[in-house]
């Protein structure tokens, strides 16, 4: 039940993000970004280990289950994925399965709207695979090996 909340909150806030009049969203611009693709919720909140191998299996089920996927770029922001390819589900979309907490580099347009950054993504241009493998730095991951 709480997953289909939280999907049905997070295809809220992407109708709503699009739908918006162009005085109260912020200007649609091209962009590149290179980065670890990250489960928000974890990150952001610092429940769990939020990066690399530590927190995949964990990231994977929080992409099923509603909780949108962002990428940690390069520079240090956050960004959240609100669409992938031509797969407009920003919830649970399989594509983000197969890239969940790899280093990639998408192209698609980048949406600033009060402090936050959205990406619609067309592209993914280039994807490195999972590039933080070490459980040292992130601590043992608590859902197995």
């Amino acid at each position: 039940m709480r997953a289909r909340s939280r999907a049905a909150f997070a295809a809220v806030m992407l109708i709503g993000i699009l739908a918006a009049p162009a005085s109260q969203a912020g200007a649609m611009k091209r962009a590149q970004v290179t980065g670890e693709v990250i489960d928000s919720w974890c990150y952001l909140s610092d429940i769990m280990y939020a990066l690399g191998t530590a927190h995949h299996q964990c990231a994977l089920w929080c992409a099923a289950g509603g909780i949108p996927a962002g990428i940690l770029g390069e520079d240090g922001q956050v960004y959240v994925v609100l669409k992938l390819g031509d797969d407009s589900r920003s919830v649970a979309n399989p594509a983000i399965m197969e890239i969940q907490t790899h280093k990639v580099t998408v192209d698609g347009n980048l949406i600033e709207r009060d402090g936050i950054n959205y990406l619609l993504v067309d592209e993914i241009v280039g994807d490195a695979g999972v590039v933080n493998q070490t459980h040292e730095e992130y601590g043992i991951q608590p859902f197995g090996e």
